[in-house]
């Protein structure tokens, strides 16, 4: 339901699409904040995503957007979070799933100037899971691996920085994710062919093969972590064109 909390069967059918669960960006910047006392205004997005008529980088794209949400719920910027709703919606529109977001988007700017942060958590997971179910529905499956795609490279960017920038063992255990990084891999793997090699989808790939190593330690290194902020963050701002990066 667009003003609603989504129904069990919902739910359910959005499980169904992962075999592997893949934390949402929330819950990975919440562990965060157990672990360290991050900055979080330092990190909310400066730009939007570069313009494209590719529907593959428009998904990657509205993933990163949703991570970038739960930034700013964290920095408790409410400005922040309505443009990205609204950078949401409109990316939702190019993908023709804009009917159920355009009431999450709403209710989005009605949460953030009432400052309710943690009904705007329930909001942005709502409106990914949303998103995905419009997708299967019109057998665009494919677009539903880039978006979770999307999200994770910008949490396992913003996280890996975070760690990087004050390491500890306790921030670099949240990034041991190897099973995630091989579940991304064969879901691009499985993707039609003209999907599968349109760009940046090789080089993420490559990105994903060279983080494997970076994050199957049970305490990945300082270096280690220093490694894939790199890498995510090349990827991240593949993703988002020549938009400007925190």
């Amino acid at each position: 339901p667009a003003h609603g909390a989504m129904t069990k069967e919902d739910l359910a059918s959005v499980e169904k699409l992962d075999a592997v669960t893949i934390p949402m960006p929330g819950e990975f910047f919440t562990a965060m904040g157990k672990v360290g006392q991050p900055a979080w205004g330092q990190y909310l997005r400066s730009g939007s995503p570069g313009v494209t008529d590719s529907r593959s980088m428009i998904a990657l794209g509205l993933g990163t957007l949703v991570a970038d949400g739960y930034v700013a719920v964290e920095a408790q910027d409410g400005q922040a979070i309505k443009n990205i709703g609204k950078e949401i919606l409109a990316l939702a529109k190019k993908l023709n799933v804009s009917q159920s977001v355009l009431g999450r988007s709403n209710s989005i700017a009605d949460f953030a100037d009432n400052n309710d942060w943690n009904a705007l958590r329930e909001e942005l997971e709502a409106t990914q899971n949303e998103v995905k179910l419009d997708m299967v529905d019109q057998n665009d499956d494919r677009l539903v691996t880039l978006v979770s795609l999307g999200a994770w490279i910008r949490g396992v960017d913003l996280v890996s920085g975070m760690v990087t920038t004050e390491y500890s063992p306790a921030g670099a255990k949240l990034l041991r994710q190897p099973a995630i990084i091989e579940y991304l891999m064969a879901g691009i793997d499985e993707l039609p062919e003209s999907a599968r090699n349109e760009a940046p989808l090789p080089e993420i790939r490559a990105g994903l093969v060279t983080s494997l190593p970076l994050v199957e330690p049970e305490v990945p290194s300082a270096e280690q972590v220093a490694n894939l902020n790199t890498t995510m963050r090349a990827l991240f701002d593949r993703i988002n064109g020549s938009a400007p990066t925190p």
